[in-house]
């Protein structure tokens, strides 16, 4: 087996580095962490106008870059050296992989403006009002 990175793979990381490198000192990272938004948009949107990589996991057919689960890995490992704090895997990866599984033209619609960096994804599982009780579903009664 061949666990080598392709060239293209290679320079994905170079770049992601670099750019995080850029807008993501530590002291960076406490101050969006602390603002009011929690996070700083124009990170979010220069993922996708300066790097191109929002669609770095999606299909050419869909206006990405025809990357797969390596690439998305990459991006998620240079944002752990840095302790970054955009929504990649909950507008990326499941939120990409979700609008795949639904196909239809408002999932191509949503999908082109991940890519496009205007639009984000939240993972809301446990929020307070839902239905679903993870602590009554795990004490075992009937």
């Amino acid at each position: 087996m061949d666990f080598e990175y392709t060239p293209e793979q290679d320079m994905l990381r170079a770049s992601v580095a670099r750019y995080l490198a850029n807008c993501y000192g530590f002291a960076d990272r406490q101050t969006m962490v602390r603002s009011a938004s929690g996070w700083r948009p124009q990170v979010w949107r220069g993922l996708s106008a300066d790097l191109g990589i929002l669609g770095a996991t999606f299909s050419e057919a869909e206006g990405g870059l025809g990357g797969g689960a390596v690439e998305s890995m990459i991006v998620m490992e240079e944002f752990g050296k840095v302790l970054a704090i955009e929504p990649w895997l909950d507008t990326v990866v499941i939120g990409g992989g979700l609008l795949r599984s639904w196909g239809g033209s408002r999932a191509r619609e949503l999908i082109g403006l991940v890519i496009a960096g205007q639009a984000r994804f939240a993972l809301a599982h446990q929020e307070p009002a839902v239905r679903f009780d993870l602590a009554e579903a795990t004490r075992g009664e009937p």
